[in-house]
């Protein structure tokens, strides 16, 4: 690598760093690279499935989660998220970037990738865009190569298995919509889809392309970048539940009023989790559920949260 890369890979991993301070500032930085190249449907995808994790993480310091679970409890499923937020994030923005610096001086610059431990899969998946502008394609390959990122040291991780996804209060949350992502529209509705067995792969793979046809190819694009361009992310429910017929008080703070900025560091080395390994099956779309309007069902579910914590305090000062 001779002088001019050295000085390109110190930049990308630097601005990568500043961005990548918190769930805002990560879901503004998804969302403002697609408005430029928006031929990286992945970068829009990233920015609304980064405000969920914000209205999640806000929601263990709203009026509810605040009753049903204690502080150390709430603490270990924030982290559980904004770990899976920064390590997505840490490997998949230096990939945006190296692919704007490539538009730029119309010449691929994919020989980079490996000095930031990029997966080998994503390596040639970047060329063959390059070569064949498959939009879906590249869209398909960066969720499945997020969510096998992510897979070991986050999910499979023993702290977070054995404190997190086997605890009671992530079952708990599981049942009130943990594994829920929500895209809404500036006319008060939800749309989007839920994923059970969060713990397993493809489950999650499934998902991502599930919000991608959501996205994209559901006849709802036009209304998702209405409301992304209207309203500014908060990391508090409020950014959408204020589009609601039945008006709604404001119960989740604001991200940034509610936690301080987290320092992350690599744990040593990141290994790929790319050996050669036929993915061929995991491009295939499955049947895609003919109810993705979800208003009403996902107001069901947090009323049910709300009547369940409200037992619980009466059970427990009764």
């Amino acid at each position: 690598m001779d002088l001019d890369e050295q000085k390109l890979v110190s930049e990308i991993l630097q601005i990568t760093k500043t961005k990548n301070i918190d769930n805002i500032s990560r879901t503004k930085a998804y969302e403002e690279f697609y408005f430029k190249h928006p031929e990286i449907k992945w970068s829009f995808l990233a920015s609304m499935v980064s405000r969920n994790a914000g209205w999640s993480m806000t929601d263990l310091q709203g009026r509810w989660f605040r009753k049903a679970l204690n502080q150390e409890k709430r603490s270990l499923l924030f982290m559980t998220y904004e770990r899976a937020n920064w390590t997505i994030f840490y490997d998949a923005f230096p990939q945006l970037l190296i692919y704007q610096l490539s538009k730029k001086i119309n010449k691929p610059l994919f020989h980079l990738l490996s000095h930031f431990q990029v997966s080998k899969f994503m390596e040639k998946e970047w060329w063959l865009f390059w070569e064949e502008r498959q939009k879906d394609r590249l869209m398909t390959a960066l969720i499945i190569n997020e969510q096998n990122v992510i897979h070991h040291p986050v999910i499979m991780n023993e702290t977070y298995r054995r404190l997190v996804f086997k605890s009671a209060s992530y079952k708990f949350q599981d049942l009130f919509h943990f594994s829920t992502v929500i895209f809404p529209t500036l006319h008060g509705k939800l749309f989007g889809f839920s994923v059970y067995n969060f713990e397993k792969l493809t489950n999650r793979i499934e998902l991502g392309k599930r919000l991608g046809w959501l996205l994209f190819d559901s006849g709802m694009y036009q209304h998702f970048v209405n409301f992304a361009r209207t309203v500014p992310h908060t990391g508090s429910r409020y950014d959408y539940e204020k589009y609601f017929a039945d008006k709604r008080k404001r119960e989740t703070p604001l991200l940034r009023t509610a936690y301080p900025i987290i320092p992350h560091t690599l744990d040593g080395f990141r290994k790929d989790w790319f050996h050669g390994q036929n993915t061929k099956h995991l491009f295939k779309r499955r049947k895609i559920p003919k109810n993705y309007e979800i208003t009403d069902w996902f107001k069901h579910k947090q009323d049910q949260l709300h009547l369940f914590t409200v037992l619980q305090e009466y059970w427990r000062n009764g």
